[in-house]
């Protein structure tokens, strides 16, 4: 069997996102530990955390064998609140470059992959949700809805358009507040951020939801 390769995400409903993704897609990649920050040792989950351990903790198993094939998937967050793709990009190459890896392959929505010249696998990047914009994985999810599925979105963002008094959560956390509100509608309510991966609730044309199964595949060669 082969060794062991990790997808780091930011935290546990990231994780449940990924992994029924992965097995909805039936995807034909060698077997996929999704790992959060505290599966490294770290004392919390968060994007911090995530950029934390990878340099810390996962590119030394990666160098040493422990594992075979790395790849993160982070948000980009928001430029007002310290975030944005930029921004994002800077740090993962602040954990990076200094171990050896260097941005070569930048493809706009397509995904990043850092080489190594010592010959290590590419370690793989996606910043949601298109990895040029502004966001997060709830973002990408919106990106990629069903067509069907459209009029129920416009109707949950809509619904918080008119919470009485506004809603408690900060302006950045809206596009959680939608999906959730979405989700909430499903046929089968309070499941969690993976039901979101549902072929039946996604566009399976969608060039976002394609670039990010062609990156995925391409960090994660078939054995």
């Amino acid at each position: 069997m082969s060794q062991k390769n990790v997808l780091l995400v930011e935290g546990e409903a990231d994780r449940g996102f990924f992994e029924a993704l992965c097995k909805n897609w039936k995807l034909s990649v060698l077997a996929i530990d999704v790992c959060t920050p505290r599966d490294a040792g770290h004392d919390r989950d968060s994007k911090q955390a995530a950029l934390a351990v990878l340099s810390s903790a996962y590119l030394n198993q990666l160098t040493d064998g422990q594992i075979e094939r790395l790849a993160i998937v982070i948000d980009a967050d928001q430029v007002s609140d310290g975030g944005g793709f930029d921004n994002t990009l800077g740090k993962l190459q602040q954990q990076l470059n200094p171990a050896g890896y260097v941005l070569r392959t930048n493809s706009g929505s397509g995904g990043l992959l850092f080489g190594h010249n010592d010959g290590l696998n590419d370690i793989g990047a996606w910043v949601m949700p298109n990895n040029a914009d502004e966001g997060m994985l709830e973002n990408w999810i919106q990106l990629n809805l069903h067509p069907q599925e459209a009029p129920l979105m416009q109707h949950a963002q809509a619904s918080i358009d008119q919470i009485p008094g506004g809603p408690k959560f900060k302006p950045l956390r809206r596009c959680k507040a939608e999906v959730a509100t979405w989700l909430a509608w499903q046929e089968s309510p309070g499941q969690g951020l993976w039901q979101a991966a549902d072929s039946s609730l996604l566009d399976e044309a969608a060039p976002q939801l394609q670039a990010l199964k062609i990156w995925l595949t391409g960090v994660f060669p078939a054995a």
